[in-house]
């Protein structure tokens, strides 16, 4: 197995999440209220799976080791706008997270939140594309068969630290719950 497979898994959950970022956009748009507890249990998973674990992984594991590599210039591009992606993703979640507080104090509408859940529901699949079809596949062949077998083992190593059930658990009972 090359060690684009756990990656190429990873974006499958976190787009059934955006999925149901865009679900409950429109139930926020119906009713006008804010499901604290779904903001709440959505920034977990971005913060904890998509960014700690996947973003993790590719930037401590997959960057690392291509930084070591003379990348062609496209590919050397790719990987800056990926990182700037994940900086883009952290505080654009921050800012989530910010505009939820202001909302439970009142100082807020739902408006605010409703356009950052948007801005994720729609980033994501951008960045996923971008990683799925014009970089993950190409940059395995700057790796040896030994080196991408010792990626994949640090991968496996670093997920044995995550908490991966707990965030599978969570998005189907978030799926259950959004029927």
């Amino acid at each position: 197995m090359k060690p684009i497979g756990p990656l190429m898994w990873e974006h499958r959950l976190i787009e059934k999440m955006l999925r149901l970022f865009e679900g409950e956009v429109r139930i926020i748009n119906e009713s006008r209220k804010i499901n604290t507890v779904f903001i709440d249990q959505a920034v977990d998973f971005i913060k904890t799976y998509a960014d700690r674990t996947h973003h993790g992984k590719e930037e401590d594991i997959l960057f690392h080791d291509l930084r070591k590599k003379k990348l062609s210039p496209e590919h050397a591009r790719i990987m800056d706008e990926l990182m700037e992606d994940h900086r883009y993703a952290r505080k654009t979640v921050g800012e989530l997270v910010a505009a939820k507080e202001k909302y439970l104090k009142g100082k807020h509408s739902a408006e605010e939140i409703v356009r950052l859940m948007s801005e994720l529901a729609r980033f994501y699949p951008i960045h996923i594309e971008k990683e799925d079809k014009h970089f993950f596949f190409p940059c395995m062949d700057y790796f040896s068969k030994e080196e991408q077998d010792k990626m994949l083992a640090e991968y496996y190593e670093f997920d044995r630290k995550m908490i991966h059930d707990k965030y599978e658990k969570v998005v189907t009972q978030m799926e259950a719950q959004s029927l």
